[in-house]
């Protein structure tokens, strides 16, 4: 692969060129499809992964893929998640893992046959790499290999780039606006206050406070007050 792809990518200035510098990788490649997840763990309890993507998935699969549940049975995610080892799958590899129903929904969009890497970066963090496309991969073992070492390198050399331009529009995008109540609700509940003693503190009621920490795990996307106050110190909040 030209080192000028690779520096394509790790090099952008933009998330469009970004994505642009995966798109022509992919192509180099033979693949058609490719997409760069940013997956970001939370460790808070009742906190849950959020996902930033980039690439040129088609809109007619991201209809057809909303359902929450399909994405957390799909065996291409679970074993990326796990694993740093690169993955080739196909739909035998969807029907052993009883998924084959899943594989039917992709395959018209163009994904029958691909191979994905997943890279482990700093706090909790890791990039999905995947390229796809309809035609089956090389039976020649050097050929597939080049192609998998390919998309390995891909994956380092995106990383900073990844960490750099998915996280800055993630935290744009889902940085919510707090009331400045809300904020001192936060601060006490992060001291280890009960709703009671916020409330008193505050001079409101212990209703009230448990009204505005309902709205905050809204806003937030959590369902723990420990989960809303790491949330919040992820952003910036507090």
């Amino acid at each position: 692969m030209n080192l000028q792809r690779y520096e394509q990518v790790s090099h952008a200035q933009d998330l469009t060129s970004f994505r642009q510098g995966l798109i022509d990788f992919a192509n180099d490649l033979d693949f058609g499809l490719v997409v760069g997840v940013l997956a970001i763990e939370h460790r808070g309890p009742g906190s849950r992964p959020e996902y930033i993507s980039v690439g040129n998935t088609p809109q007619g699969f991201i209809e057809a893929s909303k359902d929450p549940e399909n994405a957390r049975r799909d065996p291409v995610h679970q074993r990326l998640m796990r694993q740093s080892t690169p993955l080739i799958y196909d739909q035998d590899f969807y029907v052993n893992a009883d998924a084959g129903d899943l594989w039917e929904i992709h395959a018209p969009f163009g994904y029958r046959t691909g191979i994905a890497v997943g890279v482990h970066m700093p706090g909790y963090r890791r990039l999905l790499l995947g390229v796809d496309r309809e035609k089956s991969l090389p039976k020649d073992p050097v050929k597939l290999n080049r192609m998998i070492a390919d998309l390995q390198l891909l994956a380092v050399h995106a990383q900073d780039a990844a960490e750099r331009l998915l996280v800055s529009t993630r935290d744009v995008a889902a940085k919510p606006k707090l009331q400045p109540r809300q904020l001192e609700i936060l601060k006490l509940t992060m001291e280890g206050k009960s709703a009671w003693v916020v409330g008193s503190l505050l001079g409101i009621s212990e209703n009230t406070v448990n009204y505005h920490v309902k709205q905050l795990f809204k806003q937030l996307d959590v369902s723990t007050k420990h989960a809303a106050v790491l949330k919040a110190m992820e952003l910036g909040l507090l």
